[in-house]
């Protein structure tokens, strides 16, 4: 019978998305693992592979609509021998199934699994994303074994989990209601202009209410002197066939890299059951994009050089921008840093970004008065602001994180040692 191709969930904050394009018309045929549609997410415009084989009877929602739920039909594939009055039959009664209401986007809980179908195994085969494959294949786990929650039974990132923990993957709990103001804005008679919310801003305006309304932030200010920093990426940047361009931010990725290495309680997450430690130095970076921030990750930024973070956190950038960047490259991530020192800004605090604990927000670095061996000197001076989830970072834990941080930018040859 005609298998319904559902919209998939292809990030764990997504809810709903937008079929950016179809890359397959009606009557062509598709065979599991071909490119049939581009989905944009609440962060990245990511591509939809064919499960199943077949040929497409029906487009049941047309590219560019916005705001399809996950799990809902968007097109009908016809298997062998089943034709178009079929495809139409079976696509009728779609519209009718209402998609029940977004709820409020808990950081860390998959969207809610679906039935698996008896189509998740084509001829013995396994059928999982790309990127669930190759966390199996890495980690040894048993596809057969693992209970499929994506379109048509299909293995996702997030069905590996519990596996990953070494057992079953234990619901999340609920999250504390969300307060938001009720009722509509009122028209106080001025003119505006009506932009309309994308997902991905209307994910991170929960994200940050839920995030300012039930995390306990505390703040730890200092100021560094960046003098010798500046003049060894002067240095850098000078040499004879150097194939990078190292920013103020690299060394600050860098260091708050080798800081965590030094205070690893500071690379943690808050959870009822316990603090999670994280052993891999993940730093995501907040990258400004026309819809809104997102964070891509330097992965394993304690063992990269400078010279690599740079310009791997470039190619981030830029695709970040483009919405082109694949959901491992912005997912996940123990620690944050947010730099507006190139917009002037000498100093602000930033909001923590769930589930992680610690955010860096990092300002200008401006020529500033300060006492130096008694006297009056000028130096380049930079304040960074530590935002701290204070259930899972004490004090004094995230005063020795600055502690350490400070140090190395300070002297950040210690971190080419």
């Amino acid at each position: 019978m005609p298998i319904e191709i559902l919209m998939p969930a292809l990030s764990p904050t997504m809810t709903e998305g937008k079929l950016a394009k179809w890359l397959k018309k009606e009557g062509d045929k598709v065979k599991s693992g071909d490119l049939i549609a581009e989905i944009e997410t609440d962060k990245a415009t990511m591509e939809f592979e064919a499960v199943d084989e077949g040929r497409i009877g029906k487009i049941l929602v047309a590219e560019g609509t916005e705001g399809v739920a996950v799990n809902k039909p968007i097109a009908i594939l016809l298997e062998d021998g089943e034709d178009m009055s079929m495809a139409k039959a079976s696509a009728a009664p779609a519209p009718a199934k209402a998609a029940a209401p977004a709820a409020a986007v808990v950081p860390t809980a998959a969207p809610s699994a679906p039935k698996v179908s008896p189509t998740a195994r084509v001829a013995d085969r396994v059928l999982a994303s790309p990127l669930a494959k190759r966390i199996a294949a890495n980690a040894g786990i048993d596809l057969a074994a693992v209970r499929g929650s994506g379109p048509n039974g299909r293995i996702v990132k997030s069905d590996l989990e519990g596996s990953l923990a070494g057992g079953a993957a234990k619901a999340a709990p609920k999250a504390a209601p969300v307060q938001t103001p009720s009722g509509p804005v009122p028209d106080f008679g001025q003119p505006f202009t009506a932009v309309p919310n994308s997902s991905m801003r209307k994910v991170i305006a929960r994200r940050l209410l839920e995030a300012k309304q039930t995390v306990p932030h505390f703040y730890l200010t200092i100021d560094c002197n960046i003098d010798e920093l500046l003049a060894m990426r002067t240095k850098l940047n000078a040499r004879a066939g150097a194939d990078y361009k190292l920013s103020v931010n690299d060394f600050v990725i860098k260091a708050v890299a080798a800081a965590l290495r030094k205070v690893p309680a500071a690379n943690a997450t808050w959870t009822d059951e316990a603090i999670r430690l994280y052993q891999n130095v993940d730093i995501s970076v907040a990258v400004a994009t026309p819809e809104g921030l997102i964070t891509p990750i330097i992965r394993n930024a304690d063992k990269k050089g400078l010279a690599v973070i740079s310009n791997e956190m470039k190619d981030l950038a830029a695709r970040a921008k483009d919405k082109k960047l694949k959901p491992e490259e912005f997912q996940g991530g123990g620690f944050s840093i947010s730099n507006l020192g190139m917009f002037g800004i000498r100093e602000f605090s930033a909001i923590i970004n769930p589930p992680q604990s610690c955010i860096l927000a990092v300002g200008k670095g401006e020529q500033r008065p300060i006492v130096k061996n008694g006297a009056i000197a000028i130096a380049n001076m930079m304040t960074c602001t530590l935002s701290v989830d204070h259930r899972s970072v004490d004090g004094a834990v995230g005063a020795e994180f600055m502690q350490a941080f400070q140090a190395i930018i300070e002297e950040p040859l210690t971190v080419l040692l």
